[in-house]
């Protein structure tokens, strides 16, 4: 039977991270009131709207509330963009490494005050660079923090997507919350 892991303390947020009997990694936020860490595709599923093929987030490894969500995108060959994209040569397309990150960004805005859920769109990508090919067996990790939300309505993110600790992508992406 795994052992749960040690409690740990973050001084940025005040808060301390703990692991569930269930293995559900949780911290606490100032209130002493849980928040929830880390996301299964299930709990994903319940926040985005996307499915396959267009579900390209798997997990959250670190979600801070208001802050920023960590993700993991598994990439394998059986994916449907892989048969032209290229025969011979499979590359992701780079449109979808700018999806995955928006999605991980849809974490975070999807659970900001106000929003209520209602439904965040991506509406805008700025400063964008594609840095590294990304091919099957690869495992995209996407880092997408929020800078700005103006009325409870359009944020601001700046996100990273990097393969074995390189930058792959990396960009500023825009939301909208629509009713």
């Amino acid at each position: 039977m795994p052992t749960p892991a040690p409690a740990s303390t973050s001084a940025a947020n005040g808060s301390a991270a703990t692991a569930t009997p269930k293995g559900i990694d949780q911290s606490t936020d100032a209130d002493g009131a849980a928040v929830k860490t880390t996301y299964t595709l299930e709990e994903i599923q319940q926040l985005l709207p996307h499915r396959y093929p267009f579900a390209l987030v798997d997990r959250i490894i670190d979600y801070v509330p208001g802050e920023k969500a960590v993700g993991i995108k598994n990439v394998t060959f059986n994916e449907p963009h892989f048969q032209g994209h290229f025969p011979g040569r499979p590359l992701m397309p780079g449109v979808l490494f700018v999806e995955a990150m928006a999605q991980g960004g849809g974490i975070v805005m999807s659970q900001s005050p106000g929003v209520d859920g209602r439904l965040c769109v991506f509406a805008g990508i700025d400063k964008v660079k594609f840095r590294k090919p990304v091919v099957p067996g690869d495992q995209l990790i996407i880092t997408t923090e929020l800078i700005t939300v103006r009325k409870a309505r359009f944020g601001k993110m700046s996100s990273r997507a990097e393969v074995d600790g390189k930058m792959a992508c990396e960009g500023l992406l825009t939301f909208a919350v629509v009713d």
